[in-house]
């Protein structure tokens, strides 16, 4: 997920916003510190659940992490006046699905799945979703670094 995160950051831009979904312990907050470590932040980047946003300066691009998992719905985060930073900052929101889209006109969702039958727990299945073509063009430059099988791209 690190790795997934640091070729990520390679392809992400000023005004960016990353949707992270996926089940508890599915690997959210592992791929936004490849994220950051891809962008080259200092400092930890652990989960913001009950701070709800941080922003993490000094790399390429700050990284604003938010965690939507508290918040009922667009008008708590549009209560958090997220997109005062948008503009400059790549944004990655963990369980952001159905609630964050609205800060930018496009965005990379990445949903997380643990196949079952994986007694270790570190298998994962990831899907990349762009929405937009800014992160249509650049998805071949995140999923080319990995076997085909592991990273896809949505069909239809």
């Amino acid at each position: 997920m690190r790795a997934l995160g640091a070729r990520v950051a390679a392809a992400a831009r000023p005004g960016d916003l990353v949707v992270l979904a996926g089940p508890l312990g599915a690997g959210k907050t592992v791929l936004a510190q490849g994220i950051a470590a891809g962008l080259g932040v200092r400092g930890p980047v652990t989960s913001p659940t009950f701070v709800l946003a941080r922003v993490h300066a000094g790399g390429r691009l700050p990284l604003v992490h938010v965690d939507a998992y508290r918040l009922g719905g667009v008008a708590e985060v549009d209560d958090l006046d997220l997109d005062a930073d948008t503009d400059v900052a790549l944004t990655v929101v963990e369980w952001g699905a159905g609630r964050v889209e609205q800060l930018a006109q496009e965005h990379l969702r990445v949903d997380i799945e643990r196949p079952e039958g994986d007694e270790a727990g570190e298998a994962r299945r990831v899907r990349l979703t762009p929405t937009g073509p800014g992160w249509s063009a650049r998805l071949s430059a995140v999923l080319t670094a990995d076997p085909p099988d592991r990273l896809t791209r949505p069909t239809g």
